[in-house]
């Protein structure tokens, strides 16, 4: 978690939440979906590049989609929250 909120090292946010996205496991999904959560806003902007970066050119977003629907149901509050931010980030990567 801490590699993904790193405030001193944002290449490192940006490609350790590109690197989960491209492993697109619930795991690897639900950690960057938690740091969101938790994320402040330059934070977040990082992680969404990382995100955008994976998605770019790849099949991959709609498995990261339908991840997210599994862990809008996730009983942790932030989770579900940082879910349906990367959904709709997935989403719109679908639709380009």
């Amino acid at each position: 978690m801490r590699l993904l909120l790193d405030a001193e090292d944002t290449a490192v946010t940006r490609r350790v939440a590109e690197a989960l996205t491209l492993a697109g496991t619930a795991a690897a999904v639900r950690l960057v979906a938690l740091a969101l959560a938790g994320a402040d806003d330059s934070q977040a902007d990082w992680l969404r590049t990382g995100v955008e970066d994976a998605l770019a050119g790849t099949d991959g977003a709609v498995g990261v989609v339908a991840v997210c629907a599994r862990l809008a149901r996730e009983p942790e509050a932030a989770v579900r929250r940082g879910a349906a931010h990367l959904s709709a980030w997935a989403d719109a990567a679908v639709r380009r």
